[in-house]
């Protein structure tokens, strides 16, 4: 895991979180934004994930190319 991949996890744990308390607290602009942060986290695990792969994959080349 990188740090895209770790920080799009705590922003997707923070949105729910304020989801949550937004709920509780009967906070429509706090159920937004935890939304977003929610979805936001989504996007950046993935971009993390996506460049891991890329990264692996260079790796993988980089050793059946070595003699």
């Amino acid at each position: 895991m990188n740090r895209d991949e770790l920080e799009g996890k705590v922003d997707q744990l923070k949105g729910k979180a304020k989801q949550g308390i937004g709920r509780a607290a009967d906070d429509p602009d706090l159920i937004e934004e935890g939304i977003q942060d929610e979805a936001s986290g989504e996007v950046q695990e993935g971009f993390g994930k996506a460049r891991r792969k890329v990264g692996e994959a260079i790796e993988d080349v980089g050793e059946k190319i070595k003699p």
